[in-house]
């Protein structure tokens, strides 16, 4: 994974239940059979033995995190490309990271490849009830399996046939673990990333539905369409934008204009944030460590830099406010927003 973040720490989380179904939206028994792809384990693309004991958890992951690994968008699609792509992940996480391994659990190379990244991984998948402690998303090592994907995925598509292997081997891990196609998810759901890129986040309720598919499952559209943080970057605009930089204010960042435009010095308020409170990243951009930070309850009727942040979103008079008590109240308005770039 490229700048925009891989985990710096671990956390070891407690035991979870695996992910159930959702009702209503959900359609067919989920008979179907989704054959694991070809997968070519750490042996197989040269892996450095690790440096530790891998961990394995004695519980299942109940989701899948995708992300891309900012790199150039090579067209050298063959076998050897993907591992090389393996070994030069492996080899920047372990020595400039002091990882010891390979952070992701699984790679998929833009020749549609699909390699082991973690050791182990493919192991214990294939047991299908416990989980390698992986590296990719600090606070959902223990919990969700990582896929990295080649490329940047900012404003380009990923390869049909890197699509077709990140379906297949999706609908596959679901399959082992138990978990609903809803249950996957962006790096930048859970941090301030852009990863896995504009086009390949906004491809996640298409992947859903296809895993889905896969295993004989319908998804309502309502289902597939996940609430999510907004990422905000410089020169986004909008009611996200403006509902930020009220909260920004009702944390003392008077100096913040409450406009609706992301700009420098909206950023620079971030970082400050970030930075208060020790955030992974510390780049000036709203995702899915800062938001739930930075919002808190609103009650109707109240007023305040808050309750401004409420009103942005959910335009109505200060006596009409909505009340707003906690992150998911947030998140569903915030969902509902469409930013204009």
């Amino acid at each position: 994974m490229g700048s925009d973040g891989l985990s710096r720490r671990r956390f070891l989380i407690g035991g979870l239940a695996v992910a159930g179904t959702v009702g209503g939206g959900v359609v067919g028994a989920g008979s179907a059979w989704a054959a694991a792809p070809e997968i070519i384990d750490c042996a197989g693309w040269g892996a450095r033995a690790n440096s530790d004991i891998v961990q394995i958890w004695n519980q299942r992951p109940v989701k899948i995190l995708v992300h891309h690994t900012a790199t150039p968008n090579v067209t050298d699609l063959s076998r050897g490309a993907a591992d090389r792509l393996a070994r030069g992940i492996q080899n920047f996480h372990m020595d400039h990271r002091g990882w010891l391994d390979t952070g992701q659990h699984f790679t998929i190379s833009r020749g549609g490849y699909v390699l082991e990244g973690r050791h182990r991984s493919l192991e214990v998948l294939r047991i299908g009830e416990r989980q390698v402690e992986g590296a990719h998303c600090t606070g959902q090592n223990v919990v969700a399996v990582g896929i990295e994907n080649e490329g940047t995925y900012t404003a380009a598509h990923p390869p049909g046939v890197l699509w077709n292997r990140l379906r297949d081997l999706c609908a596959h891990i679901c399959q082992q673990y138990g978990i609903m196609p809803t249950e996957i998810f962006g790096h930048r759901d859970f941090k301030d990333t852009a990863c896995p890129g504009d086009v390949l986040y906004g491809m996640l309720p298409q992947l859903r539905t296809e895993v889905a598919g896969v295993l004989g499952q319908r998804l309502s559209q309502r289902v597939a369409v996940k609430e999510s943080w907004p990422l905000l970057r410089v020169a986004d605009r909008g009611p996200a934008v403006l509902a930020a930089q009220h909260l920004l204010r009702s944390v003392g960042m008077t100096e913040v204009a409450a406009d609706g435009n992301f700009d420098r010095p909206t950023a620079d308020a971030v970082r400050r944030f970030q930075a208060a409170h020790r955030t992974e990243e510390v780049n000036g951009m709203i995702g899915g460590e800062s938001w739930p930070l930075l919002v808190r309850a609103v009650r109707p009727g109240e007023d305040g830099e808050a309750a401004h942040a409420a009103r942005a979103l959910v335009r109505v008079d200060t006596a009409r406010t909505e009340s707003l008590l906690g992150a998911e109240d947030w998140q569903r308005l915030l969902s509902a927003t469409t930013l204009s770039r």
